[in-house]
């Protein structure tokens, strides 16, 4: 009887400490508050730009209409998971987030933590994100806030059961993902970093053009050398020199303006919707991008 009671003891000393290693794990980390002395006032004018170069129109701007600054979200992301919706991001206090302050903007960027401090499905490209400036966060936020208030309400994810548990998403950021980190591959030039930084950070490139393990986390080896496409029709190219090597940074710097490519032809699908951002950068943005692009490794193009 000692020996089970001892036995019984071992089971729930071990639960406990499993339970406890789990919550630990999975809960979520806001690194800023409303008081941090580094959060002050942005520029409304240089967050226009960081808003273009992290292509929040493509996935915030209502669907079914012309206005790019109409954020009320709802855009449907169709996944393995199921299907994902864009929230509105427009300074309405009820269906947006105009009570959000930088602080809690900044969370959900770098730490993919919201408000009332849940983790965001990594649809959210904050694995990308989280590399951003705090100067760029607050001059997009200083920009979001100049914006309409739109009054729409997205409607929720449509997810398989297991997933709608957020608290799981811990683990994933546990095994995928480095707060404050950036895969940008930097050589002291300023050019080039700064291409770096538009392209694997605010710009998320890496995002669309790789491809997924079972997770949803990209593929290292297969970073920039492909992916399925968001529509789930066609597979997003090779943008490494093995895809695109032929292409001079010339060629990059008009695609990433007109959208013209070196085949007289033009981008299609959802890069065309990039490219409407990409166009409002200033020249010297799309060409710090174009380097850094023709600077990657070859890898060979994933297959879909």
């Amino acid at each position: 009887m000692l020996k089970g009671a001892r036995l019984l003891s071992i089971a729930v000393a071990a639960i406990v400490i499993a339970s406890s290693t789990t919550w630990l794990l999975t809960r979520p980390h806001a690194p800023f508050s409303a008081d941090d002395p580094r959060l002050t006032p942005g520029d409304a004018e240089r967050g226009r730009l960081v808003f273009a170069a992290g292509d929040c129109a493509s996935c915030h701007a209502s669907p079914g209409q012309p206005d790019r600054l109409k954020l009320g979200g709802d855009l449907a992301l169709a996944s393995p998971f199921g299907t994902f919706r864009t929230p509105n991001i427009s300074p309405d206090r009820e269906a947006g987030i105009g009570s959000w302050s930088v602080a809690d903007l900044a969370n959900a960027l770098i730490a993919g933590v919201s408000p009332a401090k849940q983790h965001y499905y990594p649809v959210f490209p904050y694995a990308s994100y989280t590399g951003m400036k705090l100067d760029d966060v607050r001059d997009l936020y200083a920009f979001l806030r100049t914006l309409e208030p739109v009054a729409d309400r997205p409607q929720p994810h449509d997810l398989a059961l297991l997933f709608r548990i957020r608290r799981f998403v811990g683990f994933w950021k546990f095994l995928f993902f480095n707060e404050g980190r950036s895969e940008g591959i930097l050589n002291g030039d300023p050019l080039h970093d700064r291409g770096a930084y538009l392209v694997e950070v605010i710009g998320h490139c890496a995002e669309c053009h790789s491809t997924r393990n079972i997770f949803g986390a990209i593929e290292p080896k297969t970073r920039f050398a492909g992916g399925v496409s968001s529509e789930g029709v066609g597979f997003n190219p090779n943008i490494t020199p093995e895809g695109i090597g032929s292409w001079s940074e010339n060629d990059l710097v008009e695609m990433l303006k007109s959208g013209k490519t070196p085949d007289h032809g033009y981008v299609g699908w959802s890069m065309a919707d990039v490219v409407k951002n990409t166009s409002e950068l200033p020249d010297a943005d799309r060409v710090a991008m174009a380097r850094y692009l023709k600077s990657l490794p070859p890898r060979p193009t994933a297959q879909p």
